[in-house]
């Protein structure tokens, strides 16, 4: 198992689960498939406890002696007869979808530029194939009586793309910005489906730009990367001339939610509220960031980014300080985003939110779907931390985060109630997503593909750090609420966050308060350019013929 998710040859029993390039995702996966093979729930905290093969397979025998092997309650499929039960995180999305039906906040949108000869009847088919074999792309969300429920369109329904021709005009790439800029923004009926939607635009013989574009009601991050994948695949066999390539499906997303309102009930949903409760109680309702501006009386979702690179030397670093310490790159950027934060708002108690896939089951990962989960993360600063001590606690939430990940978040802000307004989002408002799965992309035969446009005008939350590792560095954004700061701002703040992380990696020993956030250039114009308040005045004049003349 170690060795088909690490994609090694060989694994022996003294090698240690994170050195060989495991990771917080790699993680879940390995257990999700463990599991089912011993017969016991294996919690993440074992698996980062006793990383070194030979101790894990140690712990599980422990474990098997004092318990019974038992089969993890399979995910199977129910009939399709009865109306079927959205997920509780469709659930969420359908109720805020009824609050703003316009909104078009929960897009996931792709657009790619297709140079070469394209196979159009082989991107129809491939279309159709995809929307043929997940199920939830052809959800359509009713309620008749006030109750959502799940309703599927034809599986031969089909997938066939709004064409556009703009071969030959002279504002064709205006045109195509207009066309971009409309698919994203065009809201999505729920009643009526489908939950997506694909454009061709034909800019020359061998030149289009294909967009496709989600509701979030039936897909995710993971998702994407499946669609990419199969689309690749399917088009790939079809010019080729070739059959259907994929293996069908064991279940579908549906199957997947009645079992989760199922499995998450009785004792395990008492566990995992209480831990929630315990875990957010008295938390504050909102992070007291600096802002440029007064905080609208409703929240703005427009937003923007600016580009975060941390370089190789730096990434290095970071590993080797999350090795020594007993965490994850994840672990670790996420310990520094909580110490900027803190620095920035003058509060030890912080609290982000972080995407979990939620993909602990081995039947669900080949599916697209609605499965990720919001986790509010609550970190401790108070006390004047090291870097060292801040991690250990980094590691002890995250990791108890992890292993209570299965309840909603909305289930969650309903337990904890916090204070509710307008004006930001409950339990958090700063986020940090980490992309640990490998970056899909789109591999069309005798099609070169590259992404089109990278604006990114809405965000959910005032603060959204979005990382991954790319090749040897981590890459990603620092996305932002525009009617909060301005560009200038995030580009300190994304400075702050660099400036910390590289005195983390120099010293773990230093209390992070003390570490320097500031640049010499913003140093020398806080304390010298702000105050230079000079100014020429006649010297010659006594004080009181001043004050006449400037009455």
């Amino acid at each position: 198992i170690w060795a088909e998710l690490l994609g090694l040859d060989r694994v022996g029993r003294h090698d240690h689960f994170f050195e060989l390039g495991g990771h917080s995702l790699l993680a879940v996966r390995l257990l999700s498939r463990l599991s089912p093979a011993v017969g016991v729930e294996v919690p993440l905290s074992t698996l980062f406890a006793r990383p070194v093969l030979c101790d894990l397979a140690e712990s599980i025998v422990e474990d098997l002696s004092r318990a019974d092997r038992k089969d993890l309650p399979a995910i199977v499929a129910v009939s399709r007869d009865e109306p079927l039960a959205l997920s509780f995180a469709q659930q969420r999305l359908w109720f805020l979808a009824q609050l703003d039906e316009a909104g078009t906040n929960y897009h996931i949108p792709m657009a790619l530029r297709l140079t070469g000869r394209l196979d159009r009847a082989a991107l129809q088919r491939s279309l159709d194939g995809v929307f043929a074999r997940h199920e939830a792309l052809r959800h359509v969300f009713v309620a008749p009586d006030g109750k959502p429920r799940v309703r599927v369109l034809p599986a031969d329904a089909g997938l066939p793309p709004v064409e556009h021709d703009l071969c030959g005009r002279a504002d064709a790439e205006a045109a195509l910005e207009d066309l971009c800029r409309e698919e994203a923004h065009t809201p999505f009926d729920l009643s009526r489906g489908p939950m997506i939607r694909a454009r061709l635009i034909r800019l020359s013989h061998e030149e289009h730009v294909f967009l496709l574009t989600q509701h979030h009601i039936v897909s995710d991050g993971w998702s994407m990367g499946v669609l990419v994948r199969e689309l690749g695949q399917l088009y790939r066999a079809f010019a080729a001339g070739h059959d259907d390539p994929l293996a069908p499906l064991g279940i579908q997303y549906a199957d997947y939610a009645a079992w989760q309102r199922q499995w998450l009930s009785g004792d395990r949903l008492q566990s995992q509220a209480r831990h929630w409760r315990e875990a957010l109680s008295g938390a504050p309702a909102r992070l007291a960031l600096p802002t440029d501006r007064p905080r609208p009386a409703q929240q703005s979702f427009a937003g923007a980014g600016v580009p975060v690179v941390i370089d190789p030397a730096l990434t290095r670093g970071l590993k080797r300080l999350a090795s020594q310490q007993g965490t994850t790159l994840f672990m670790t950027v996420l310990a520094a985003w909580a110490a900027v934060l803190s620095r920035l708002s003058g509060q030890d108690d912080i609290v982000i939110g972080v995407p979990s896939a939620n993909r602990g089951r081995r039947e669900i990962e080949e599916l697209i779907g609605f499965f990720v989960n919001t986790l509010a993360l609550r970190l401790d600063l108070s006390g004047a931390p090291s870097v060292a001590q801040l991690l250990e606690r980094t590691r002890r939430t995250a990791l108890a985060a992890q292993e209570h990940q299965d309840l909603p978040f909305e289930q969650v802000v309903e337990i904890v109630k916090p204070q509710r307004a307008l004006d930001h989002t409950p339990l958090f408002q700063v986020m940090l997503a980490w992309q640990d799965a490998a970056v899909e992309r789109l591999d069309l035969p005798g099609l070169a593909v590259e992404a089109v446009g990278n604006a990114y005008d809405q965000v959910k939350f005032d603060l959204e750090l979005s990382l991954g590792e790319s090749g040897e560095e981590l890459a990603g954004k620092l996305h932002y609420a525009t009617a909060l700061f301005d560009e200038a701002t995030i580009e300190r703040q994304r400075g702050y966050l660099l400036a910390l992380l590289r005195a983390m990696v120099a010293d773990a020993g230093q209390p992070v308060g003390r570490i320097e956030l500031l640049s010499r250039e913003e140093r020398t114009y806080l304390l010298e350019e702000l105050n230079r308040t000079e100014a020429d005045y006649p010297s010659h004049k006594c004080i009181h013929e001043l004050f006449e003349a400037q009455v």
